[in-house]
């Protein structure tokens, strides 16, 4: 086996410089800097959740590895007094580095519809049955979640102080939940709505 023969193909690659640093020196350098990412993920397998690790054997006998879904997403919105409101989902923190903040729990893509008489939030929980759904409202933090064997979702969300809980109503179709509050009218008195 030559020297060549046993190099990674990031060094190969690099070796060939098909754009040559004498014309494009910013995209040696951006090459460069995609190879130090793609090494991070060379042992993503020891990284993560065991929960996120799957093997599938062939009847050939070959065995295919899968890992994930790993998700980071974000949305962001105008809150009502006219400030950007953004919200993060998925199962990877935030961080410095990329792997570290992997969970085997994701948190559901939600939004928060905070209306003149109620407050909807609406989230994004597919691949479930509304009876592995689990709503909870401690205080005034609602906390939505799903322990499955093929699915974990969890997220916890502040209330509004003037959100009546006791009037709440849920409604779970095509992997959409929405759970809608009535809010305090001005004169204190609640709004009553029917639970479905």
């Amino acid at each position: 086996m030559s020297e060549d023969e046993n190099d990674d193909w990031p060094t190969r690659w690099r070796k060939m410089m098909p754009f040559g640093p004498w014309t494009f020196p910013d995209i040696n350098e951006m090459m460069k800097e995609m190879e130090k990412e793609f090494m991070q993920f060379k042992d993503i397998e020891k990284q993560v959740p065991k929960d996120l690790v799957r093997e599938q054997t062939f009847p050939d006998g070959s065995v295919k590895k899968e890992i994930g879904p790993i998700v980071y997403g974000y949305s962001m919105t105008i809150g009502p007094d006219g400030k950007p409101v953004i919200r993060e989902f998925g199962n990877v923190k935030r961080g410095s580095e990329p792997l570290k903040g992997i969970t085997d729990t994701r948190e559901p893509l939600v939004d928060v519809v905070d209306g003149e008489k109620q407050v909807r939030i609406i989230a994004e929980i597919p691949g479930v049955s509304k009876d592995d759904i689990d709503l909870r409202v401690e205080g005034q933090t609602l906390t939505i979640a799903v322990n499955t064997a093929s699915r974990k979702y969890e997220k916890r969300l502040p209330l509004p102080e003037n959100a009546v809980v006791d009037g709440a109503k849920s409604s779970y179709n095509n992997g959409i939940l929405e759970v809608t509050f009535p809010k305090r009218s001005r004169d204190g008195a609640g709004v009553k709505l029917k639970v479905e």
